[in-house]
């Protein structure tokens, strides 16, 4: 028997709280050959509407649209589609910047970072 119900009528009134659109872009990072591979989902955007970064060692993906319609003959209840943007950011650390490709197909993001020859950071020190 169950005391509690399972839907109550107010059951999202907090859906606008716990669901943030910078915390929805969910991606796969990876690495092979001494390159990294990010793989993002951002359905429901154009190839325009996306911007990819790449400085002093981080990746800054964001996502941005919103629609202007005004439809006057609809009494909406609830509208949760009218803009969204998105915003993630990683470390990746020693990167060729000028050589990042993305590509967008599908609403998958995918970017190819090489990662720049890394140099010894130590030195030998010769004792006198």
């Amino acid at each position: 028997m169950n005391l509690i119900p399972r839907r109550l009528y107010w059951d999202n009134l907090f859906d606008d709280f716990l669901i943030s659109g910078t915390n929805n872009l969910k991606c796969d990072i990876y690495e092979k050959d001494n390159t990294f591979f990010l793989e993002a989902d951002i359905p429901g955007f154009k190839k325009e509407d996306i911007n990819v970064e790449a400085e002093d060692g981080y990746l800054l993906i964001s996502a941005s649209k919103e629609e202007e319609k005004k439809e006057e003959d609809k009494n909406y209840l609830r509208r949760e589609r009218y803009s969204s943007s998105y915003e993630r950011q990683f470390y990746l650390g020693n990167i060729d910047e000028d050589n990042v490709k993305a590509e967008f197909k599908a609403g998958t993001l995918k970017i190819i970072v090489p990662k720049k020859e890394e140099l010894p950071n130590s030195k030998k020190i010769e004792i006198e």
